[in-house]
């Protein structure tokens, strides 16, 4: 019996990371057209057979991000509508996922809803990297592959040979992926305890841990207008620290966080391509790819391999 045959398609929301991943894998970017109505309506044309295949759509739900929930979704129906064997979403950054819960009376779970649309457009499978919330994989009752973006930080970290080094939390609820780098790269742990009176303003509080002379690396799963990371990097100078270093998985960069990045003490930011960057790149800001690890998830994946041996 022959083999399956895989094919990978995608959207518009990061296309070149996409061409990294089948450049990678030695395989064409599947043939289809995303344009828009004159209305604002989405409009797919898929220009190849799909029947019995299985297919991966790369789309980050990313800035802006309903078109590219709407492209996402579209996208499955389509190809589900054609007949393929199973559908996967390699979605790296996954939009949504900071509206998991409750705060206040009558807040919606947004990334719930996510789940839910994913599952009902036909998606069998979901791929995804550093959701902001780990419980988000309980959402969904089709399988998901959460990747983390915590090794490919470190093995640049590590490959930098930089020596004295502190990882620093800039939350509570950061601590454990902070204790993972920082065991990787063996540095010390320190934590930044900090409230948020309102969505997207911090408050630093306290520093907990040894930072005098140390080299820092602040380590987040996303920095959005970079208030926290730049705040957060100002004190620990403040509190002795040599230098500071900071890294995320996902940079959403959005409103005054270049400008804030651009006249921070940060020497330097190092990011992932799970999402293209808004605006032109900074001196400070080094992009990493996640191509390889995308490629290799969707590998062992189609052939029904583990994909936790990626990490082992």
């Amino acid at each position: 019996m022959a083999a399956k045959e895989f094919k990978i398609f995608c959207g518009n929301a990061n296309r070149p990371l996409a061409q990294e991943i089948v450049d990678y894998l030695g395989v064409p970017l599947g043939q289809a057209k995303i344009k828009r109505f004159q209305d604002g309506e989405t409009c797919l044309a898929i220009d190849e057979s799909v029947r019995g295949a299985d297919i991966y759509v790369v789309q980050p739900t990313c800035y802006p991000t309903n078109d590219n929930i709407m492209e996402l979704l579209i996208m499955i129906d389509a190809i589900r509508r054609a007949s393929a064997r199973r559908i996967t979403a390699v979605m790296p950054y996954y939009g949504y996922a900071r509206q998991e819960r409750k705060t206040r009376a009558r807040d919606p779970i947004t990334a719930k809803l996510m789940a839910n649309l994913i599952t009902t457009a036909g998606a069998d499978r979901v791929v995804t990297m550093d959701l902001h919330a780990p419980a988000i994989q309980g959402f969904f009752d089709i399988p998901l592959d959460h990747l983390p973006g915590v090794p490919i930080l470190a093995e640049y970290f590590r490959e930098k040979g930089l020596e004295n080094l502190c990882v620093v939390s800039p939350d509570l609820g950061g601590v454990t992926r902070a204790r993972d780098l920082a065991e990787r790269i063996g540095a010390s742990l320190a934590i930044i305890d900090k409230r948020r009176p309102e969505a997207n303003v911090s408050e630093i509080m306290h520093v907990i841990g040894e930072l005098k002379g140390k080299t820092v690396i602040m380590i987040d799963d996303i920095i959005d207008t970079a208030g926290t990371i730049t705040q957060g990097a100002q004190a620990l100078v403040e509190r002795g620290a040599k230098e500071v270093y900071a890294c995320c998985t996902h940079p959403v960069l959005s409103g005054p966080a270049v400008e804030r990045l651009s006249n921070s003490v940060i020497r330097e930011l190092v990011v992932t391509n799970t999402i293209p960057l808004r605006e032109k790149v900074i001196p400070q800001i080094k992009v990493l790819s996640v191509a390889p690890l995308l490629g290799e998830a969707i590998v062992r994946i189609h052939e029904d391999l583990s994909v936790s041996k990626l990490f082992s």
